[in-house]
């Protein structure tokens, strides 16, 4: 789970869009009312985490668990729907925005960062079961 984390931290090198957004919230000629870029930064640090904590884990541990004897792709698969679901019940709970437009755009971004990570401890798991049966 450590490589999908990692992985996961790493997708924020390119900032989600509400980062950006935050950055330019505030009109130019008024420097106080910018919100300062530690908080933008701890933010995203708190999204990956909780990200990792309450999707990555579950729907990794049991996507492995669910498709291990059908190959990469079925379990990926299986992982990235649980992982589906968990994030559009994360959201949904967490956020409680009314908006479908742009609960659907943050799932779309978790999901799309969610998923490299997850792909990474699939290719691991799968590997490990590989040099275990050898």
């Amino acid at each position: 789970m450590h490589l999908s984390g990692t992985i996961l931290l790493f997708t924020y090198v390119i900032p989600p869009a509400w980062a950006l957004d935050a950055y330019g919230a505030a009109p130019a000629d008024d420097p106080s009312a910018d919100i300062p870029p530690i908080v933008i930064f701890a933010g995203l640090l708190f999204y990956c985490v909780g990200f990792h904590v309450l999707v990555q884990i579950p729907s990794g541990l049991l996507g492995t668990r669910l498709g291990p004897h059908h190959g990469g792709l079925v379990t990926y698969a299986s992982t990235l729907a649980i992982a589906g679901v968990l994030t559009a019940l994360a959201l949904s709970v967490v956020l409680r925005r009314e908006d479908a437009g742009e609960l659907m755009q943050l799932w779309a971004d978790f999901m799309v960062r969610g998923s490299l990570g997850l792909a990474g401890y699939v290719w691991i798991t799968q590997r490990s079961r590989e040099i275990t049966k050898t």
